[in-house]
């Protein structure tokens, strides 16, 4: 049975490969354009940095060097129910200057097309284990972003040899070029 996070909970990753699943629902848009949500993962070293530019893991670099990291490719429209976006992450290939791995999403061109995660609605955040599909950890974002146009949903990071996953939850008004500028 899966462990329901609160925002700021963090809970141990016993299992060394699983999936992250994230998904959404969007309202109706009334600016006449389609929501396209991504994923994307910046692979951390200790000074909260990339560890090196193909260790952002994202729509157009859907594998880390290492291999550890492996986006499975964009999700246009968010339709349907379950994951609208998955990445698989093996632990145990994981390059040794690795001690974080942060999951966020934005809202592509929000900014154009006049949108933000206040029109975004049953936003979670998943971590089922690789073999059964099972879930381990679930964390649904409950926060109201009326002007957030990206979200950290999570952090899976390195403590003591252990990995931990954090229910993060934070918004900011921008794109991806922000966190790109933040981690980078």
């Amino acid at each position: 049975m899966a462990i329901n996070l609160q925002k700021g909970q963090r809970e141990s990753i016993n299992a060394p490969k699983f999936t992250i699943g994230l998904g959404w629902d969007t309202n109706s848009s009334s600016t006449g354009s389609a929501f396209d949500l991504d994923a994307s993962v910046f692979i951390l070293g200790d000074n909260k940095k990339i560890v090196a530019d193909e260790y952002f893991v994202f729509y157009n670099n859907l594998k880390s060097p290492d291999g550890a990291v492996e986006h499975t490719g964009d999700n246009l429209t968010g339709d349907g129910d379950g994951d609208d976006e998955q990445v698989k992450v093996d632990l145990s290939k994981t390059d040794a200057k690795v001690s974080e791995i942060c999951i966020v999403v934005t809202i592509h061109e929000a900014e154009a097309r006049k949108q933000n995660f206040g029109q975004v609605r049953n936003s979670f955040i998943r971590i089922a284990d690789a073999v059964t599909g099972a879930d381990i950890l679930k964390y649904e974002l409950e926060e109201d972003f009326s002007i957030e146009t990206a979200v950290e949903f999570g952090r899976i990071y390195k403590k003591d040899n252990n990995w931990k996953f954090e229910a993060v939850g934070v918004g900011m008004k921008g794109g991806l070029q922000d966190y790109l500028t933040k981690y980078q």
